[in-house]
């Protein structure tokens, strides 16, 4: 989970019981987002005010706008909470939310422009204009990529940010006027352009935000376009499967099945040392060749130390294990499913089966989950996920569901041919140390999806 979001459910637990108060008031979410609209175009009147009956240097009206800027956002948190607390989530709901957050913002930069302009910070009042282009562009682009099925939720400006920085910064404008006076200014050295006035206080961090927002619209039309083309690729593959046990997958370039960076699999495996110890375990017999159509085959004859570890059981959410010398502890990642729907922020759910402490399940630490062995997924829409381990992104898996068996499995590329992920397996021996340890290669090991035969891939690092 990421910090933003880490952040968002602190705030959520705050705020709950204000929700909690307003559901038992009786106001729906319709009404708290509608409060939220009256209170934006009270900032739009304050800023007119400013500008029509005070003066250049009196910042008061900047300074209690921004105050009311921070008291109509929490608003804007508060309409989503009541809708899912009070259970009064709809379609309407989220597109009047939606309509009105727009109105909010433009009423909100009209009072700015209006402000800045006429008391001649023409230049501020340029990058307010910025900022809201890329406000709405932010917004937009959004809309646009959930309206073809692509999650478009990242970026850094996005609008809880925006309405942060501009609150804040008209606030902290309004405050220190009050001891450093509204005329206070730095000029350029031999002449009379300023470089600092009172109000850049207000207009410094507003310019930042109308960059960064610019900056936050173009990134997400750029993911969308790399979401769109994968997803081609996938759709493209899907659409003509070849007679075999499973669907095809899209495909990965030479250049992303090379080599693995020694570096990037020490980062993987250095966090795993923190809290398991190495262990041998004792070593079990070797079990009959499998099918070539089976999850987990086990191979006939010993060649290697991973041949004795033991594989993991698995469960119709199975869908591909990990293991490494000298551990037998294994990696196992799961379908994430509830009551048959997919989870879409965590499709798959990486654990541990601990066989040196009882064979118990366990979850990964928080750095293993976001350092070495937790999965970075990316929704492609049409059910189709792309999954890249968070320690090397390089070369891509996809998890989507095979129109052979309708089962979900995650594809990879092995041996320049495409197949049903089952195991990934580090190989590494002794004379490394702690930071570099001695690895020698990486195996991929996978069901080729034309003609159900195991395929295996060493990959020397």
């Amino acid at each position: 989970m990421s910090t933003r979001k880490n952040l968002q459910l602190g705030i959520y637990k705050v705020i709950n019981p204000l929700v909690r108060l307003l559901i038992r008031m009786g106001l729906t979410p319709n009404m708290v987002t509608t409060i939220g609209l009256i209170l934006n175009i009270g900032v739009a009147i304050i800023f007119i005010s400013g500008a029509e009956e005070g003066r250049r240097g009196d910042l008061s009206y900047v300074g209690w706008a921004g105050a009311l800027i921070l008291f109509a956002g929490l608003f804007d948190m508060l309409d989503g909470q009541v809708a899912r607390l009070g259970n009064m989530s709809s379609q309407f709901g989220a597109l009047y939310d939606s309509v009105l957050d727009r109105y909010s913002e433009l009423i909100l930069f009209l009072g700015i422009c209006y402000y800045l302009v006429s008391h001649h910070y023409f230049m501020s009042s340029l990058f307010a204009f910025i900022g809201l282009i890329g406000s709405m562009m932010v917004s937009y682009t959004r809309a646009r990529a959930e309206g073809l099925g692509i999650e478009c939720k990242d970026g850094l400006m996005q609008r809880p940010e925006r309405v942060i920085i501009t609150g804040v910064s008209a606030l902290g404008c309004g405050i220190a006027s009050r001891w450093m006076g509204g005329d206070y200014k730095i000029a350029w050295p031999g002449t009379n352009f300023p470089v600092f006035e009172t109000i850049s206080i207000f207009t410094i961090p507003l310019t930042i935000m109308a960059f960064l927002a610019n900056f936050t619209a173009i990134g997400r039309l750029r993911n969308a376009k790399k979401t769109l083309e994968a997803r081609a690729q996938a759709t493209a593959a899907i659409g003509n499967p070849a007679p075999s046990s499973s669907a095809a997958m899209p495909s990965v370039s030479p250049a992303q099945k090379k080599t693995l960076p020694g570096a990037t699999v020490v980062i993987i495996f250095i966090v795993s040392f923190i809290s398991v110890l190495p262990g041998t375990g004792q070593p079990t017999a070797a079990a009959p060749a499998l099918s070539a159509g089976t999850l987990h085959p086990r191979p006939p004859v010993i060649n290697d130390p991973v041949d004795t570890f033991p594989v993991p059981p698995t469960n119709p959410n199975s869908l591909f294990y990990l293991q490494r010398t000298p551990n037998i502890n294994t990696v196992i990642c799961e379908l994430n499913e509830k009551n048959g729907v997919i989870d879409r922020d965590e499709p798959v759910k990486v654990l541990w089966i601990r066989y040196t402490e009882q064979r118990q399940r366990q979850e990964l630490t928080f750095i293993q989950r976001h350092f070495a062995y937790g999965l970075k997924e990316r929704d492609l829409g049409n059910g189709t996920w792309e999954l890249r381990f968070v320690s090397y992104k390089k070369v891509p898996m996809y998890l989507m569901k095979s129109p052979i068996d309708n089962k979900h499995h995650v594809y990879v590329t092995i041996e320049g041919r495409q197949a049903i992920l089952n195991r990934v397996y580090l190989r590494i021996d002794p004379g490394g140390t702690f930071w570099s340890p001695n690895v020698k290669y990486l195996e991929l090991k996978g069901i080729d999806t034309q003609n159900g035969k195991e395929l295996i891939q060493r990959i020397k690092v």
